[in-house]
């Protein structure tokens, strides 16, 4: 195991887009599944990278023809380098449970903590180098750790997972290679509840692609559900004590966030993803708490259950927004709600999220060439009013009468302010995103990565979507 702090390693600078030339599949890849677990431990202000394990799974489900990650997402980067000529045949932009965590108070205090995470690439026919890459402060990624591996190495475990369920083809539009594969897993279903979870991905699957952008790309996917069976209903809400023992290891609570729903049983949840082909991956719960979570090309979860009739849509807005993180490295555009972050985007620093942004300057906006040139940069908006309704909103509590009756209107009359009266919201820089009320500015007034609603995306999330979507099937 190859240790590095983040103070002792040599800072060298890579992209995704220094590889010689674009690499050929064939020359050095067979159509399966390359999987490696490894161990990412550290603290607030070190990083330590380690292998536990690694796997040669089923058919490779990705594009055969893009395999260096151009799109310049992600707070990582792992590459694939041939041992032999130093090229960078593969490379693949993400972000980690870990790295959120970092910025938590409990890592603030001096915690080590140790998360199992997945690279999966396809399989190489020479021996490769394995590196893995993190952004510094000036957004370039940096070679944080690195190891030499032989894809004929009798380490690699070549036999089928143990798990079993049934796979059903929700959504067939072709070959896995030229379409999105997009696998959907049940957690907290018990064997009693396998009709309501093949209900609810029928129901998602429906919201999903009957919001712009993707449902005019709903050609471009495939949708896969596996019905993961737990052995209770529900998933862990350890704030009310509440525990159950669910197949994935989903949980409330993540990082001390109420509504945050994350798991760290990365080798079941791989495992059971791996019965299908994927390219991204989607965790049902099967809970009635408001909740979701999604972190860039790892995974999303939702809640399936409306506390109440009247709220019952909030779990189609929770789906489709968490998609939206987990799929195209969408941002958070809102900033009023309690987060366990501390300084998430650091003063000074560029996002690289494609719907945040620092600097509002016309010449230096990322979306600025979809900005008309009457439109006034920052862009005014009635902020001080949304802020009071959302002030009054922070200051409800779960346990009190009515709570979920007030929590609806309040959310009503935020909507009524942000709600475009004709014709497509207009793309400028709107102060307030990102966890931040001031010096952070997302694109639209309102998009379905800002206001709790049933809203299309703005147009800057559009185009980083349809971005996404054309890099896995083109």
């Amino acid at each position: 195991m190859k240790k590095i702090g983040i103070g002792l390693f040599l800072l060298i600078f890579v992209t995704g887009a220094n590889a010689k030339e674009p690499a050929s599949f064939s020359a050095h890849f067979r159509d399966a599944v390359f999987r490696l677990d490894y161990y990412h431990s550290g603290t607030k202000l070190e990083e330590h990278f380690g292998i536990n394990t690694m796997y040669e799974e089923d058919i490779w489900p990705g594009s055969l023809s893009n395999l260096v990650d151009t799109m310049n997402l992600g707070e990582y980067l792992f590459k694939i380098t041939d041992a032999t000529t130093n090229q960078v045949v593969y490379s693949h932009g993400y972000s980690t449970m870990f790295n959120e965590w970092q910025t938590t108070e409990e890592a603030t205090a001096g915690v080590f903590k140790t998360i199992l995470e997945t690279a999966r690439f396809p399989f190489p026919l020479h021996r490769f180098q394995f590196s893995i890459c993190k952004r510094n402060k000036q957004t370039m990624f940096q070679e944080l750790y690195s190891t030499i591996i032989d894809p004929q190495s009798i380490d690699i475990h070549r036999e089928k997972h143990l798990v079993s369920a049934a796979v059903n083809e929700v959504m067939a539009n072709g070959d896995p290679h030229e379409k999105v594969d997009l696998v959907i897993l049940g957690d907290g279903y018990a064997k009693k509840d396998m009709d309501k979870f093949r209900a609810d991905v029928k129901h998602f699957t429906a919201t999903l692609f009957s919001t712009s952008p993707f449902k005019d790309r709903k050609n471009a996917f495939n949708v896969w559900a596996v019905e993961v069976e737990s052995p209770e209903t529900g998933i862990d809400q350890p704030d009310v004590h509440l525990y159950t023992e669910n197949a994935l290891g989903t949980t409330y609570n993540t990082f001390g966030s109420a509504r945050y729903v994350l798991t760290e049983e990365n080798k079941a949840l791989r495992d059971y993803a791996a019965l299908a082909p994927y390219d991204a991956i989607y965790i049902l719960v099967n809970a009635k708490r408001y909740g979701g979570g999604g972190i860039f090309r790892l995974y999303a979860t939702c809640f399936t259950i409306g506390e109440t009739p009247e709220t019952a849509w909030q779990t189609d807005y929770v789906f489709v927004h968490e998609f939206g993180h987990s799929f195209a490295g969408l941002g958070d555009e809102y900033y009023s709600s309690s987060v366990a972050y501390n300084d998430f985007y650091p003063k000074g620093i560029e996002p690289w999220e494609p719907n945040i942004a620092a600097n509002a300057d016309r010449a230096a906006l990322k979306w600025g060439n979809m900005v008309d040139a009457n439109t006034p940069l920052p862009t005014p908006w009635a902020k001080e009013q949304y802020d009071s309704i959302e002030a009054a909103r922070g200051k409800l509590r779960r346990d009190e009468a009515g709570y979920a009756e007030k929590r609806e209107r309040l959310i009503k009359e935020g909507q009524a302010i942000l709600h475009v009266q004709d014709g497509a919201p207009v793309v400028g820089a709107y102060e307030g995103a990102g966890y931040s009320s001031k010096g952070l500015y997302r694109p639209a007034i309102d998009c379905r990565m800002f206001s709790l609603s049933l809203i299309d995306f703005d147009p800057v999330c559009s185009r980083a979507i349809n971005a996404m979507i054309d890099f896995y099937t083109h």
